[in-house]
């Protein structure tokens, strides 16, 4: 970022911050809601804080500590939850709608600036290496994989296209659509659709049973493949865009791509659809179990685990009453996902511009 965006984005940050105290003095507050002022007053600087420690130590080319991102998704988080403590205690403090569509009484549009400045960074920190083999249509390349991997399982050519949109989806929620990225919150998860060495080893068997299939079905994705793997040998396939994504897909998300037409029926929206799979990434197990049990939207969870990934992947993350759950079911949770929605409408968009062409 230029001195004069860097410039622009303190400004905005310090009128934020003086103009706060007023806010909250134009009515006498209670000492709950006072604290509740203090502590997100607390919380945005300290995100302050760590936002520029981090790009000060990038532009000094100094090293960075281990997991480099971890401290600034904590502050972000901080921030969010102590604003929506602020916004239950002090309703008037809920603000107008933001760009980044998350509910107002979460989130001060205000400090808009201080997340784009999120997102720079992690670009930085999640960069690809230099030997990262990408691909000249990473998009494209999801929904063929997806397509091809359920046509091969028995799904028809309507119920495979639902496969190619879910699976596109998973890319932009995992990574925001950007392949062969790091990660800077994990030394285990990379790539595409950021996944670790065992279920890239898992999902590259998986692979080659279902190859034949594959082979006899598209002759042309599957010697895409062969180059593909042949490009790959020899280094970590998680940063060959097309390797990561085949066996990230078929790790742990194409024995359900059976489910779809259920799922379809169960949820006709299609965003909610992609929250599904994604949960797949997040909490397998219950997600499956949810599946079986004939009543997905009803099916609860309140193992403290389940809850504690969850909100690790900012699910019922963020403020005191959303952090006090101990259970919630699958209407819950897909509620409770706003964070991806963003993310899902531009994959919703992408995948219109495939189709289109």
């Amino acid at each position: 970022m230029g001195p004069r965006c860097l410039a622009a984005a303190a400004l905005a940050a310090l009128a934020f911050l003086f103009a706060a105290p007023a806010i909250g003095q134009q009515a006498a507050l209670t000492a709950k809601q006072s604290d509740a002022l203090a502590a997100y007053d607390r919380a945005l600087a300290s995100f302050k804080a760590v936002l520029a420690e981090r790009r000060g130590q990038i532009e000094a080319k100094q090293p960075l500590p281990n997991l480099p991102g971890q401290a600034l998704y904590l502050a972000r988080v901080a921030v969010i939850s102590s604003y929506k403590n602020l916004t239950d205690a002090v309703p008037s403090r809920i603000g107008k709608p933001n760009k980044f569509e998350i509910p107002p009484a979460y989130f001060d549009a205000e400090i808009e600036p201080l997340v784009d400045e999120y997102g720079r960074l992690f670009d930085i920190m999640e960069a690809p290496p230099a030997d990262a083999q990408s691909s000249a249509t990473p998009f494209k390349d999801v929904v063929d994989l997806a397509v091809a991997i359920a046509r091969a399982k028995g799904l028809s050519p309507a119920q495979a296209d639902a496969a190619g949109r879910i699976s596109l989806g998973l890319f932009f929620a995992e990574t925001n659509g950007k392949q062969n990225v790091r990660n800077g919150r994990s030394n285990t998860y990379m790539g595409s659709l950021q996944t670790g060495p065992s279920e890239d080893r898992n999902g590259r068997r998986k692979w080659e049973a279902i190859k034949p299939a594959i082979a006899a079905a598209d002759p042309d994705l599957s010697a895409r493949d062969d180059k593909q793997e042949a490009r790959a040998r020899g280094t970590d396939h998680r940063f060959n865009h097309w390797t990561n994504v085949r066996d990230g897909l078929m790790n742990a998300h194409a024995e359900l791509f059976a489910e779809i037409p259920a799922i379809v029926k169960v949820l006709p929206d299609p965003i909610d659809q992609m929250k599904l799979f994604e949960l797949i990434q997040i909490v397998p197990t219950p997600t499956r179990s949810a599946l079986r049990s004939g009543n997905l939207l009803d099916y609860r969870v309140s193992d403290a685990t389940v809850m504690r990934h969850l909100r690790n992947n900012s699910i019922f993350a963020f403020g005191q009453a959303d952090r006090a759950r101990t259970s919630a079911s699958f209407r819950d949770i897909l509620g409770a996902m706003w964070l991806f929605n963003r993310k899902f409408e531009r994959a919703m968009a992408k995948y219109a511009e495939i189709k289109a062409r």
